[in-house]
């Protein structure tokens, strides 16, 4: 038991995605002490605001506490049911409900993209450019389903319109896929790894394309009200408002805190005119994030339920770029939404979810999510912290949850 938690905890430090949990059985009244007794000297301390953690199997929670404060001015303490912005941590439910279209036959990853958005049809690349001129060049291929999921299309971080703009919520879906395809790509399809807001934001046009209904609907109908992730939406009412945790940054000492606020989101949240951004535009709480995260881990079902297909789930859990990031196999991979292990110990006889190694997602303000299928584990970070930590030991905070968790689970196992 020793080696395999000592195994375990080198995992979790490689892989600092933190993870969800959910919908299962309650954790015990105590087994959040050693994870709430590693996070307070950093809320004292003054590296981070407030922090709500979760720690998770496929079948139960262990754990699910809440350190620190919601609001530091108010000296209002976070709570276990807070909201956060969990920015890139949408991309792997982006990318589930485009795999259930896939399951369904309505979609193929290795069809191109423009057969489901014909705007898409004769893109070129920027093979060279200038402040004045770009030079223009066939794509090899046009960009096709699985790129626009794996980051490798060539698209743009994001568009001109975008950039411009500051803001991921101020373009209706279809208006924005129109400004990905006008965009010369920046590289040959297939050829290189850049992350890319406008890849997802692509697939989440073509769910939408394909299923007939507003991106924001199918999310809605086909996996936040069946999993019951009642706090999950890209649209915040009044009260979720109360609900979320202020957001924090170092403050110009390098030694403290001080507000700020969610810079990619148009202000105030509650706002009729913003619009849903795939890539990255959804609030959530650790019990939601949780929940989608055991129906991962259980292959796609969840309380006898099935949302997406063991395969899909394998094929979003292991790396699909080869070694475009880095030709180091040590390094992280990308699948299909899911940040992942990039080199499996060893193929299974019979492909498992998640069987090339511990998969997860990250968020701009340090939400994380972390998968472990090999031991059964899942932990999930929430705070409200942009750019770095503050003071000299807050780049230490995930770490410390971490082996925390690692205390519990060897408690709970």
């Amino acid at each position: 038991m020793k080696q395999m938690l000592a195994s375990l905890v080198l995992l979790l430090a490689a892989f600092s995605f933190a993870l969800p949990s959910a919908r299962a059985e309650p954790a015990a009244a105590d087994s959040g002490k050693a994870i709430a007794a590693a996070l307070q000297p950093f809320v004292d301390g003054h590296a981070v605001a407030g922090v709500v953690t979760l720690v998770a199997t496929k079948d139960k929670v262990l754990s699910l506490e809440a350190v620190g404060y919601a609001d530091l001015e108010a000296r209002t303490p976070m709570r276990s049911d807070d909201l956060f912005w969990i920015a890139s941590m949408s991309k792997p439910m982006t990318a589930t409900a485009l795999m259930m279209l896939v399951d369904e036959g309505k979609v193929n990853v290795d069809d191109p993209v423009e057969k489901y958005l014909p705007e898409y049809k004769g893109q070129m690349v920027a093979a060279e450019e200038d402040s004045e001129h770009v030079l223009l060049k066939p794509a090899v291929h046009p960009i096709l389903v699985r790129n626009v999921l794996s980051h490798t299309s060539g698209l743009p971080p994001l568009s001109r319109p975008e950039l411009a703009s500051h803001h991921i919520d101020t373009l209706p879906l279809s208006f924005a896929a129109i400004t990905y395809a006008m965009s010369p790509l920046q590289f040959q399809p297939d050829s290189k790894y850049n992350y890319s807001n406008a890849g997802i934001n692509t697939a989440g046009r073509i769910v939408e394309a394909v299923s007939g209904m507003p991106y924001e609907q199918f999310m809605q109908k086909r996996l936040f009200d069946p999993l019951g992730m009642k706090d999950t939406t890209f649209f915040l009412t009044e009260e979720q408002v109360k609900r979320l945790a202020k957001s924090y940054k170092e403050n110009a000492a390098k030694d403290g805190l001080e507000e700020t606020v969610i810079s990619q989101l148009s202000y105030p949240l509650t706002r009729h005119d913003r619009y849903p951004s795939p890539a990255g535009g959804l609030f959530s709480t650790a019990a939601d994030c949780g929940t989608f995260c055991r129906m991962i881990l259980n292959g796609g079902t969840l309380d006898g339920k099935r949302y997406v297909s063991e395969a899909a789930v394998q094929q979003m859990t292991s790396t699909q770029i080869g070694d475009l990031i880095s030709k180091d196999k040590s390094e992280n991979g990308y699948g299909f939404g899911w940040s992942t292990s990039r080199k499996p110990k060893a193929a299974p006889a019979e492909p498992q979810p998640g069987s090339g190694g511990p998969f997860g997602h990250g968020g701009a303000y340090k939400t994380s999510l972390h998968l472990d299928p090999e031991h059964n584990l899942i932990t999930v970070f929430m705070v409200q912290q942009a750019g770095n930590f503050a003071g000299k030991e807050g780049k230490n905070v995930e770490h410390a949850f971490d082996q925390a968790a690692m205390k519990e689970l060897g408690e709970a196992h």
